[in-house]
């Protein structure tokens, strides 16, 4: 009887999983669906074509992650697997050590991060026209952010397309993209050309017409501003880890218990 209403108890527990696991079935499949439709599958070597960052790799990323650690935890309280229930331990484990130690390192080395960051926006910036998610990612960021380029509008000198040389016989020379105009909030059509000869004007005009300000103080400014929900979020998973570690190493000890007592 006794053993029953253990199995019963690791069932519900384990089902608790079975969620992730789909979920990261279901980011895999978004990951995988999306690599398709632009041609990688077929071609996989175009995977380091790409100059700059593939928001494809978050949904695979995390997506394999959640499976891993849905898998392992699903079949581990089902099948009373006291292997798989620690694999999901330590795993779990493994990943909020890194979270800790990535949080310690990045508020020590503000100033590493911060050109990291600008490196990293100014090198997509660079393949903006390179894929079409990349594009829909800075196109989000200079928007949510209310921003243009890393440090500012003329980041996107680095871009074949806009940057201001004679030699560029693009229309959107010393232009930004849409991404950066400000936004009327009477227009209810996106005029995609909004951003064309914006840095020809005077600074004082192209306040007027585009976000002058670059994302990467912006997003500073942001993370000031939203410290706490940040923090609490942060928080929030990270008690959400050390409960799933707590149990799985329960399970883990009931499950022995269950059977020395046989």
């Amino acid at each position: 009887m006794k053993h029953l209403l253990y199995t019963y108890t690791y069932r519900s527990k384990g089902g608790e999983e079975i969620f992730g696991k789909f979920l990261g079935i279901a980011f895999l499949g978004i990951g995988l669906w999306a690599w398709n439709e632009k041609g990688v599958l077929s071609n996989i070597s175009s995977i380091t074509d790409l100059g700059g960052f593939d928001p494809v790799w978050l949904f695979l990323v995390v997506g394999g992650v959640m499976f891993i650690l849905g898998f392992a935890g699903c079949i581990g309280a089902l099948r009373e697997n006291t292997f798989l229930l620690k694999f999901f331990s330590v795993f779990l484990g493994i990943i909020f050590f890194l979270e800790l130690t990535a949080g310690v390192l990045a508020f020590v080395f503000k100033d590493w991060i911060k050109d990291q960051l600008y490196f990293f926006i100014n090198n997509n910036i660079r393949a903006y026209r390179d894929d079409i998610d990349l594009q829909n990612l800075i196109d989000f960021t200079q928007e949510y952010w209310q921003c243009c380029g890393a440090f500012g509008a003329d980041d996107w000198n680095l871009n074949i397309y806009f940057n201001c040389t004679d030699s560029n016989a693009s229309r959107e020379r010393c232009g930004v993209p849409f991404s950066c105009c400000t936004k009327d909030p009477a227009e209810d059509v996106i005029n995609t050309q909004c951003g064309y000869d914006a840095r020809q004007k005077p600074e004082v005009d192209q306040q007027i017409v585009i976000y002058t300000k670059g994302c990467v103080p912006q997003f500073e400014k942001w993370l000031q501003d939203n410290l706490t929900i940040v923090a609490g979020i942060f928080i929030g998973i990270a008690l959400l880890q050390i409960f799933g570690i707590c149990l799985a190493q329960n399970l883990v000890s009931d499950i022995e218990a269950v059977r020395a007592s046989w």
